[in-house]
């Protein structure tokens, strides 16, 4: 038996439980790891309140959490190609069965290789940060110089995207509250802390032109707020807000396959993409890792260490 953190029913945290359950069996095109790490994000949240249908797997409760994990393969499903027992791993945990646990299973064709030289915790950090940075940069293709605006940008994600921005030769500042700063400007992001000045107002004087993209991380008002700062509305990007394009903006376009996280994973040995690790929790402290991220108050990336 092994052990797992997640929810016997849709709701608030009042529904997460520890239990015990069997090593899942991988199906086709499926690998078993032992988790080493897993990371922990804000979807991990929406998925247990039940916003995010699509992402629980269709399994049966109770379901664990957690989106993404490195580990070491233990077996593997039919049809699985370019991975063997014993490889050190990481991916998504899109097939329902969760990363906060001892064991997992993981889709082969969202699961790559540890690079020589990367280490399983930060590996753990790249399947949502990492290539929602790449994803989000790429769909954007901005010049050298450009004028770069991020949403969000003290979490895990927001400061993936501020690096590699960076290391593309652009202009970059971010919107975030006063706890963010630090973080923020260590990776080079000139900041704007919406909790002390009008974020608008600050960075129109700033940028009086207008950013020539936008990447947001928080959606809703805030989103409505900073999309007018941008030239051209069809640059500005949200991660976690479709509304974006009744702005005339676009939701970032996600490639969450092996290539991708290759990628992820050889810019983050270069340091483009190194985490900003802020917390690391054992297994038994899951609750206060999520909660941490639930309530908004993580900086940089939170992850837990499971073995």
């Amino acid at each position: 038996m092994a052990q797992a953190w997640g929810f016997g029913e849709h709701g608030g945290p009042e529904v997460q439980e520890f239990f015990d359950r069997p090593d899942p069996v991988p199906g086709r095109g499926e690998v078993l790891i032992r988790v080493e790490v897993a990371g922990v994000n804000p979807l991990d949240h929406l998925v247990r309140s039940g916003l995010v249908p699509g992402l629980d797997g269709g399994r049966p409760f109770p379901r664990v959490l957690g989106m993404e994990a490195a580990g070491t393969v233990l077996a593997l499903g039919e049809d699985v190609d370019g991975l063997e027992v014993g490889d050190a791993v990481f991916g998504f945990a899109l097939t329902g069965g969760g990363a906060y646990a001892e064991t997992t299973v993981l889709s082969a064709s969202n699961t790559a290789r540890v690079p020589a030289g990367l280490s399983t915790t930060v590996a753990a950090t790249l399947p949502v940060a990492g290539t929602t940075a790449v994803d989000a940069l790429d769909q954007l293709d901005l010049p050298t110089g450009a004028a770069f605006l991020v949403n969000g940008v003290g979490g895990g994600v927001g400061l993936a995207v501020a690096r590699l921005a960076a290391s593309r030769g652009l202009r970059v500042i971010g919107t975030g509250s006063a706890a963010k700063r630090e973080h923020a400007e260590a990776v080079g992001v000139r900041f704007l802390d919406y909790t002390a000045e009008d974020v608008t107002t600050a960075a129109r004087a700033l940028v009086p032109d207008g950013f020539d993209g936008i990447v947001d991380l928080v959606g809703g008002t805030s989103l409505r707020t900073v999309a007018p700062l941008a030239r051209d509305p069809r640059t500005v990007i949200s991660v976690g807000d479709a509304s974006v394009s009744d702005l005339g903006g676009r939701f970032v376009d996600r490639r969450l396959d092996r290539e991708n996280l290759e990628r992820s994973a050889q810019l983050a040995l270069t340091g483009v993409l190194a985490p900003v690790i802020t917390a690391i929790h054992p297994l038994t402290d899951a609750p206060t890792a999520l909660a941490t991220v639930e309530n908004g108050h993580a900086a940089g990336k939170v992850v837990i260490k499971v073995t």
